[in-house]
């Protein structure tokens, strides 16, 4: 499949360049130092994880026998998380791929990054926000991009003002934290979570095109296992301090050249926004007039 045109691929990536240099202080760590057991831990799958590189990268796999996972030892109340992935290649109906935050029990936050598979050159990005246990907030987009042909950078900036996700430092979602107008916003302490798993019952097509498992195991490899956040076990409140860096001011709200990048992506490369589903909400979810 073509992905984007010479037109797309040009704009893209001025618009990357532009956003380069802000986001430098955000991914200026050397994540060649920062090993998958320096801040993580496989949590389920164990015969379906690879550590590779000396533990540099950690691949994943599915199998009729099981999916596999892993998490972060910590628990944040704030910060910057990111993680290089190459998702599963070909035909991948039914598969998911997995990045997010996540609380616990049954009133938890979450901030999603899952990659559903598809038919070759048609894998969809999901994003979506739990709040309080209540989800129902996905956006889809598809790349400009094979995410499956080399590794690409995707983020979760979570402070006190927004939370951001990020594609090879490119913004393609904003939640705004709005408590001050009646709005829920993830403020429970959360995990990174990072996940390969079966999910043919609802992830490609509804549901109707279901794992192809003839072409198992599928595979997903990750890289730069480094956070930046604050612990749950800090002082109270001081997670939202601005002595952390995406705490400061210049991370309250999209800097000029990356609102550009964001406008760009949402109109060339989203395809399903739920505030725009008037099937599943006649009116509009209230958030939804502050994060469009």
């Amino acid at each position: 499949m073509e992905y984007l045109s010479i037109f797309g691929f040009v704009s893209v990536l001025y618009l990357i360049i532009r956003v380069d240099a802000r986001a430098y202080e955000v991914n200026g760590i050397d994540q060649s130092k920062v090993g998958f057991d320096d801040n993580y831990v496989v949590t389920w799958g164990q015969n379906n994880v690879l550590k590779l590189n000396q533990g540099k990268e950690v691949q994943l796999s599915l199998d009729h026998s099981s999916g596999s996972g892993f998490e972060s030892k910590n628990h944040y109340e704030s910060g910057f998380f990111q993680i290089r992935i190459k998702v599963p290649p070909k035909d991948t109906s039914g598969v998911v791929t997995a990045f997010y935050l996540t609380s616990k029990g049954n009133t938890h936050d979450e901030v999603d990054f899952e990659f559903l598979g598809n038919k070759e050159g048609k894998l969809t990005v999901q994003t979506n926000v739990f709040t309080n246990g209540k989800g129902n907030r996905e956006q889809k987009l598809a790349l400009w991009f094979d995410p499956s042909k080399d590794f690409h950078t995707y983020a979760i900036l979570w402070n006190p003002y927004q939370i951001v996700l990020y594609v090879d430092n490119i913004p393609v979602r904003v939640f705004k934290n709005t408590t001050s107008q009646g709005m829920n916003y993830p403020s429970k302490p959360m995990q990174v979570v990072v996940s390969l798993w079966n999910g043919e019952n609802w992830a490609t097509d509804g549901g109707k095109s279901k794992i192809n498992w003839s072409l198992a195991p599928f595979k997903a490899n990750f890289q730069g296992f480094n956070n930046s956040g604050c612990f749950t076990n800090a002082e109270k409140n001081a997670c939202g301090s601005s002595a952390y860096w995406w705490n400061t001011g210049s991370y309250s709200k999209l800097s000029d050249s990356e609102q550009k990048a964001y406008t760009n992506v949402r109109q060339k490369y989203m395809n399903y926004d739920y505030c725009s589903d008037k099937v599943r909400f006649h009116v509009p979810p209230s958030e939804c007039k502050w994060n469009n």
